[in-house]
């Protein structure tokens, strides 16, 4: 355990990688006003809970780490931020333990409140915005374990689709100015990190709202191309992209860039044109489909990964089993499956056709079983490639773990001096975890040589 002679801070990250670019950014704050952070299991004097609003257990999540912060020290003060806190501020202010509730526009203020705040019996303090008030853009990057960083570069959605609730979290879309994205790049690149992940709520969209307007004064193109000129940076990574705002010249971009990485996240959410209209998407599967086969034509060995909802109000089995079949015959690489569930405040809570949950459960089954194969048949076709591998920190019985470029997840016995490195191996075989083997190191192959 700590002792509280100086003043300490533990942090706890729940949903998305912007939340952890933000969540470390706070941090940097809080340890550049003398706070030093500490595990979110020791004892602290201020507990930050940066929460999520996308799963459906938030409340649930959001309660049990307030409990976890009072079992460290019941007299730590507990702030609540994030998407959460801006949704239901009253909720958690009610939370047992909790002491102050910062909405969208107060997050990053957050060490003004700390100054006079004090351990309270009743309701915690709530400093809560409307949400359009919410039209400021905060730069912010993550630094976890030293092999990648996350990113921000754009934050809210002018988008309406009738499931989610995030524009209501995060408030319209705005973007970092180039020349900031290109600074915090280049910081990120003299701590000796070797990889960027660009994030944010709708990263497509970047350049609305650079400099306070509504006009796009740069566009996604330009950011990456601005990107792509910093030296020292060896990879850079696109996060979620949706398929209407990824363009021809950006793909051509990537696939002859030395930096960003043969990666694409791109969300469907629906193989049925039909529902797409009701989720009030901004394309059909052809559009989807189109983006696909364009990827794969300037990159063959890219990997692609897609979002997809089960359950949504009006997918009856015949609509399930299109985007079943849709995905089947797409060259994708994995999915990330989500269960409709309903959320106040949106269109989609309000329609009929509703799925019931056990139908909701056995369809996201069918698609995760899905997404096995096709990650399998994908690191299939790269066993036997000899690829670079930037190898993570982490030592699990005995193993370290790593991504390549196109991210396939090796493995090999672990090595200290291979932390942060990128090697070139042989991919050899699929494990029983998932992950690929590799046979000789070309690296080290050379240096034999």
């Amino acid at each position: 355990m700590n002792s509280l002679h100086s003043k300490t801070a533990a942090f706890h990250t729940l949903g998305c990688k912007l939340n952890f670019a933000e969540t470390s950014t706070i941090a940097r704050q809080l340890t550049g006003a003398g706070y030093e952070k500490v595990s979110f299991d020791d004892k602290a004097n201020v507990y930050v809970i940066n929460t999520c609003s996308v799963t459906e257990n938030a409340d649930r999540e959001c309660k049990l780490h307030v409990k976890r912060a009072m079992k460290a020290n019941p007299e730590g003060l507990v702030v609540i931020l994030g998407c959460y806190a801006q949704l239901k501020p009253e909720e958690i202010s009610a939370i047992e333990g909790v002491d102050l509730v910062l909405g969208a526009k107060e997050k990053f203020n957050i060490l003004s409140y700390l100054e006079d705040l004090q351990k309270t019996e009743s309701h915690g303090i709530i400093h809560s915005c409307e949400i359009d008030e919410a039209d400021f853009f905060i730069g912010s990057y993550s630094i976890g374990d030293r092999t990648r960083a996350f990113l921000k570069v754009q934050d809210g959605c002018d988008y309406k689709c009738t499931y989610c609730t995030i524009p209501l979290a995060r408030g319209i879309s705005r973007s970092d100015t180039i020349e900031s994205v290109v600074q915090n790049a280049k910081e990120i690149a003299a701590k000796g990190i070797k990889e960027i992940v660009l994030t944010g709520v709708n990263i497509g969209d970047y350049g609305k709202g650079e400099f306070g307007n509504k006009k796009h004064e740069h566009t996604f193109l330009d950011l990456i191309s601005n990107l792509n000129k910093v030296e020292g940076i060896e990879r850079i990574r696109i996060s979620s992209i949706e398929p209407n705002l990824l363009k021809d010249e950006s793909i051509d971009l990537v696939a002859q860039s030395k930096s960003f990485v043969p990666h694409f996240h791109m969300p469907l959410q629906s193989g049925s044109d039909d529902l797409l209209k009701k989720m009030k998407r901004r394309y059909l599967t052809s559009l989807y489909q189109n983006r696909i086969n364009k990827i794969h034509e300037v990159m063959p060995d890219c990997c692609i990964g897609v979002d997809v909802i089960v359950g949504f109000p009006g997918e009856t089995e015949e609509k399930f089993l299109e985007t079943y079949n849709f995905l089947n015959q797409l060259p994708i690489s994995y999915l990330h499956v989500f269960t409709y569930s309903e959320r106040e405040n949106t269109e989609a809570a309000e329609m009929e056709g509703v799925v019931p949950i056990p139908e909701r459960k056995r369809r996201n089954k069918m698609l995760r079983i899905l997404s096995e194969k096709k990650k399998m048949a994908f690191y299939q076709t790269q066993v036997g490639k000899t690829l670079p591998v930037l190898w993570e920190h982490e030592n699990k019985n005995g193993m370290m773990f790593g991504f390549t470029e196109n991210y396939v997840r090796v493995q090999k016995p672990f090595n200290i001096h291979s932390v942060n490195q990128i090697e070139h191996v042989e991919l050899q075989k699929i494990q029983e975890d998932g992950s690929v083997s590799i046979g000789l190191s070309f690296d080290k192959f050379l240096e034999k040589v």
